[in-house]
């Protein structure tokens, strides 16, 4: 078999194997569409904790669930699957708002380390740094 006829088929069946995980899901990307969601979605993992207030980031891959206790659930889009961490501001290593809707948090947890989360209106970015930063100055924890 010459070279030419051989790279065509790994090409052709490669194609073939990506457009085949494409079109059975494999490519799809998971999303919340309100608030309502991401609470259904949290009560799976934690049925018994009733949050106060939901705020959602602007494109709808994460939400935030402030508890009474001072607790903050998060429900994060990762692929087609979703992520819920229940948070201290004591698990929280960096908290600031570098825009006045751009939260940027980086969590003490070593299997997900946080992210930058830009909000519809500054209110609800303010609201989740308050909860995660009760003090609401920007956490900066340096290593000793």
């Amino acid at each position: 078999m010459s070279l030419p006829v051989l790279v065509a088929m790994v090409v052709v069946g490669i194609s073939m194997a990506v457009a085949a995980v494409h079109f059975t899901g494999g490519s799809r990307t998971a999303g919340l569409a309100d608030a309502r969601q991401a609470l259904d979605r949290f009560a799976v993992d934690f049925p018994d904790l009733n949050p106060r207030a939901i705020q959602l980031t602007e494109n709808g891959n994460t939400a935030f669930l402030e508890f009474a206790d001072g607790r903050t659930g998060i429900v994060h889009a990762i692929g087609d699957r979703f992520l819920t961490r229940v948070v201290t501001p004591a698990e929280i290593e960096l908290a600031s708002l570098d825009d006045s809707k751009v939260l940027a948090l980086r969590l003490k947890d070593f299997t997900w380390r946080g992210g930058r989360f830009a909000f519809a209106d500054a209110a609800a970015a303010l609201a989740v740094f308050k909860v995660l930063n009760p003090n609401g100055q920007p956490v900066r924890q340096e290593a000793a």
